[in-house]
């Protein structure tokens, strides 16, 4: 049954949905801003927040369990580590931001910048 089961599927399957949300919670990671649509970024948010949440933590399991959900991606563990959980030490929870854009011109896809608070 899939009660309470509410997360967008993105017309993907669930092997290409995970990939498409790990490759965009890197991206904001790294460039701490990304364009997407607005589907998308609603459903990237909860990851990311429950990537910097557990950042926030900083022992070794929380390491290894980020890295588990980044694909082994060591650059992007290091910056949410090192550089984006200490700027939320004190904030309890909301580190991310969506600003809509407008529509996209080519096929009216509504647009958002997603980016850390």
């Amino acid at each position: 049954m899939r009660h309470q089961k509410t997360r967008n599927k993105l017309s993907r399957s669930s092997a290409h949905r995970r990939a498409l949300v790990r490759n965009l919670v890197k991206q904001v990671l790294t460039h701490e801003r990304i364009q997407t649509s607005e589907a998308k970024a609603k459903v990237l948010r909860p990851e990311l927040e429950r990537l910097i949440t557990l950042a926030k933590r900083g022992d070794l399991h929380s390491r290894r369990q980020a890295l588990s959900a980044l694909g082994q991606d060591k650059f992007a563990v290091y910056k949410l580590f090192e550089e984006v959980a200490p700027r939320y030490a004190d904030r309890p929870g909301g580190y991310t931001r969506i600003l809509k854009l407008g529509p996209r011109r080519s096929d009216s896809t509504e647009m958002v910048l997603i980016e850390l608070v």
